[in-house]
């Protein structure tokens, strides 16, 4: 399957959420600057814990304040709302082609949704130093993306060549 031949259908950023929390995420987009931006998307993800847009808009911020941690936690949320939408399973590990060959069209974009963010979890990992996690993410991408429409294989090559590095020193 090409995991670009589809109709994008399904946008999670086009999904309703709770009253209040897109005007908490542009108070929080507003005061980046200032510092001020993450008690409003705390009041968002306390209100709509289950919201990819909130979910979505904490990964970004911990990301760009270089928190780590709390950036592939927040990815880590958002894999776990996506995954039942789609029916997949529990565990990124026994993911398996038919699961992407017979998800229903109109599914496709959470599909995609899925793969992407389970690569964000992938480099969020490979950032942290926890290559063997990271390497076994991409090798799964990788295996279910032939055309690399993902985008994985790359990021494979350098938690391989990061990985030779480390047992030189």
């Amino acid at each position: 399957m090409d995991l670009l031949d589809f109709e994008a259908q399904g946008l999670y950023f086009e999904e309703p959420d709770v009253l209040g929390v897109k005007e908490m995420i542009a108070v929080a987009a507003e005061n980046y600057a200032t510092g001020d931006a993450e008690l409003p998307l705390l009041r968002a993800y306390f209100l709509a814990p289950e919201s990819l847009n909130v979910l979505v808009a904490l990964n970004r911020f911990y990301y760009y304040q270089h928190r780590l941690e709390d950036a592939l936690n927040a990815t880590l949320k958002a894999l776990s709302v996506i995954r039942p939408m789609i029916g997949f399973p529990e565990d990124w590990r026994d993911l398996k082609q038919s699961h992407i060959n017979n998800a229903p069209a109109n599914l496709l974009t959470q599909v995609r949704l899925y793969l992407f963010t389970l690569k964000a979890i992938g480099f969020l990992n490979m950032r942290l130093e926890c290559l063997d996690v990271s390497q076994g993410i991409f090798e799964k991408l990788v295996g279910l993306d032939s055309k690399d429409r993902i985008g994985a294989k790359g990021l494979l090559e350098l938690v391989i060549k990061r990985k030779e590095e480390k047992t030189k020193f």
